[in-house]
């Protein structure tokens, strides 16, 4: 929500720029525009409202594609012990953080961060990857402007996908019924 006031205050409404808040876009809410723009959102852009931007659409997922696909990228490289982490500015298709790399850019993992995952995701997000996303940003809208449209496939031997950490556990009653004392 705040990178929602904070655009605002960077005038997209003098620009005539249309923000719509996650959890609200669908293809009737979309207005016909040149670019479909997405940073971070766990929503899923549909396939009507894909097709409504004439060149599609562009999303910033905070990892290196196409490692760490999914809502818990940041979570997951610190989870991981991986020294590095970044952020790629990629082309929506169907799939989940699958579509071509536009612009991506790295920053170190301190290791003092590996001790505290969830905490030091907020600070990675907080500190590096969302400033990164916006530099991303700016590069690919200016090259959009001038005309250049940079796609590269992910490629896929090196892709991950791991699950969102942030789901409570299944209620499963029939691990409640095992009688572990007479095994």
């Amino acid at each position: 929500m705040w990178l929602f006031k904070k655009f605002k205050k960077m005038g997209a409404e003098q620009r005539k720029v249309t923000i719509i808040p996650a959890g609200t876009l669908t293809a009737d809410k979309m207005p016909e525009c040149d670019l479909g723009i997405t940073a971070h959102s766990f929503d899923y852009i549909g396939k009507k409202t894909r097709y409504i931007p004439k060149l599609g659409w562009l999303g910033y997922h905070p990892s290196l594609l196409p490692r760490h696909r999914g809502r818990s990228s940041i979570e997951w490289a610190i989870r991981m012990n991986e020294p590095i982490t970044g952020g790629t500015v990629f082309w929506l298709n169907a799939g989940i953080d699958r579509g071509d790399i536009a612009y991506q850019d790295w920053c170190w993992i301190p290791p003092d961060y590996y001790l505290e995952p969830s905490n030091s995701a907020v600070k990675l997000w907080r500190d590096e990857l969302c400033p990164m996303g916006l530099k991303l940003f700016e590069t690919a809208l200016k090259d959009v402007l001038n005309g250049v449209i940079k796609r590269k496939p992910q490629d896929r031997r090196f892709s991950t996908f791991e699950p969102n950490t942030n789901v409570k556990d299944i209620y499963r009653p029939d691990l409640l019924m095992i009688d572990y004392e007479t095994r």
